[in-house]
């Protein structure tokens, strides 16, 4: 799996790219393409962000047209609202670029599905911006797991948590969800047999602040995510339980305390339980920037046509979980008002 998430540094292909959505995500993927020798230009409907952008990085403005009709960019990444996601993809398949979306993918199932359609029609490759699938840790946890450092996986706990980045256009089950999930459903590589979701709206009625999923998998394995974009404490933490221990990644930490192993082990005799532990030890991790290296994934696939781990169909798949969310979710901030 690991093998998979970046390309080899000294091997990046030359691949000319465009930016499209100057905004605060958007500028962090500009730095990264730009170091990389990827970025050849940006677009955004206020030219006065799209002039600062250019100026900052050196590369030409262009208007949305101009870039979908130019052979020479092959790529396009859309860092713009996720209400325009679906447009601008479909728009630059057509046109024979590949596409770099920031989550979300779009905004319902029906909308990714023609990403999809457009997609396979042009032969060309659709990249998710999961861009936690790309981080050291991440990747190190996932490789632990395989070889079964915590012995049969019982649960997941996902918890991204922190103040701020506020919207009132998509909810916090949008903006944030789509990251753990993608982390969850890499890991079981099936859709989730049973689902409850609930969340409260004190910010903006009807628009979720904070959301609490749980999920349970046919193999009887369990998950759970807390998100919330109105906690005081900042937490991005995702820990996966099982029969020998638990293995912890925790994106807060220092480097080399990212990653945590507890070895614990139950017993009962008679009813009568005992836990015994032993200290916990710290996994190496090789330091990089995880949006770097999806952006060196993004140019990878586009230079092989292979999808990227983060590709069309995992992006359908955490789709799809997000509907199912969105189907069951209940809002218990507003419940019962009117009863």
């Amino acid at each position: 799996m690991s093998a998979m998430q970046s390309a080899p540094k000294d091997s990046l292909p030359s691949i000319s790219m465009a930016l499209v959505g100057c905004g605060m995500w958007g500028r962090n993927i500009a730095r990264n393409l730009g170091a990389l020798n990827l970025l050849a230009g940006v677009c955004d409907t206020n030219s006065d962000n799209a002039n600062s952008f250019a100026a900052t990085f050196n590369v030409p403005a262009y208007r949305l047209e101009e870039i979908l009709a130019d052979d020479a960019i092959s790529a396009l990444a859309i860092t713009s609202p996720a209400q325009s996601h679906c447009q601008i993809a479909c728009a630059a398949l057509e046109a024979g670029k590949h596409v770099y979306i920031e989550k979300p993918m779009a905004m319902s199932l029906d909308e990714a599905r023609q990403i999809e359609t457009a997609a396979l029609q042009a032969e060309k490759q659709v990249m998710i911006g999961h861009l936690i699938r790309y981080h050291p840790g991440f990747i190190a946890l996932a490789d632990q797991l395989e070889k079964g450092i915590i012995g049969e996986i019982y649960h997941i706990q996902a918890n991204r948590l922190a103040m701020g980045r506020i919207r009132d256009t998509e909810s916090v089950l949008l903006d944030l969800c789509p990251h753990d999930l993608s982390l969850i459903l890499s890991i079981m590589k099936q859709q989730p047999a049973y689902l409850a979701c609930h969340g409260i709206s004190h910010i903006t009625a009807g628009i979720a602040d904070s959301v609490t999923t749980s999920m349970r998998f046919s193999s009887g394995i369990t998950a759970q995510m807390q998100t919330s974009w109105i906690h005081p404490v900042k937490e991005h933490k995702f820990t996966v339980t099982g029969s020998k221990g638990s293995i912890v990644f925790d994106d807060t930490r220092p480097w080399h305390e990212k990653l945590c192993v507890y070895s614990d082990n139950i017993t009962s005799d008679n009813g009568v339980f005992s836990i015994e532990r032993a200290p916990a030890h710290y996994i190496e991790l090789e330091e990089d920037e995880p949006l770097k290296c999806e952006m060196r994934a993004f140019a990878t696939s586009c230079a092989s046509n292979i999808p990227a781990p983060t590709g069309l169909a995992e992006g359908l798949a955490v789709q799809q979980t997000l509907e199912t969310m969105m189907t069951h979710y209940i809002d218990i901030s507003s419940a019962g008002r009117n009863g």
